[in-house]
């Protein structure tokens, strides 16, 4: 199966997933494999119809949800986050990251499950 059609149905599933837990239209715009400059791997979700409260009450589940995701495209992430519209509760993006080193080292500086205004923190693999 080419990367593509495992992106296909990675969306798919998830979205299907989500909106079953939820009870609401969630919509998956997009979702984008990447590897970028500094290192750091993974894949965006853009979404629509999610909301902080929605991560905040099933946090446990949506988690799930994202692991198995990673696990069928082949990605072990070590942060698994959401991205805010600033000022809003509402959630723009879900994101499955394996982190570079240097970034590591910029998200472990921070705490709790908001260490930036536009970040609600899912997952966090603190390295030992």
């Amino acid at each position: 199966m080419t990367l593509t059609e495992e992106l296909l149905i990675a969306r798919g599933e998830l979205e299907n997933n989500l909106r079953n837990l939820l009870g609401i239209p969630v919509f998956l715009i997009e979702m984008d494999g990447f590897a970028l400059p500094c290192g750091c791997s993974g894949a965006t979700i853009n979404i629509r119809g999610l909301q902080v409260d929605d991560l905040e009450i099933f946090e446990e589940q949506i988690l799930k949800y994202l692991n198995n995701a990673a696990e069928n495209l082949e990605i072990e992430p070590s942060f698994i986050f959401a991205r805010l519209i600033p000022g809003t509760s509402e959630v723009a993006s879900l994101n499955i990251r394996m982190l570079c080193n240097r970034c590591y080292m910029d998200f472990a500086r921070g705490s709790g499950k908001q260490p930036r205004p536009d970040i609600y923190i899912l997952r966090f693999d603190r390295r030992t």
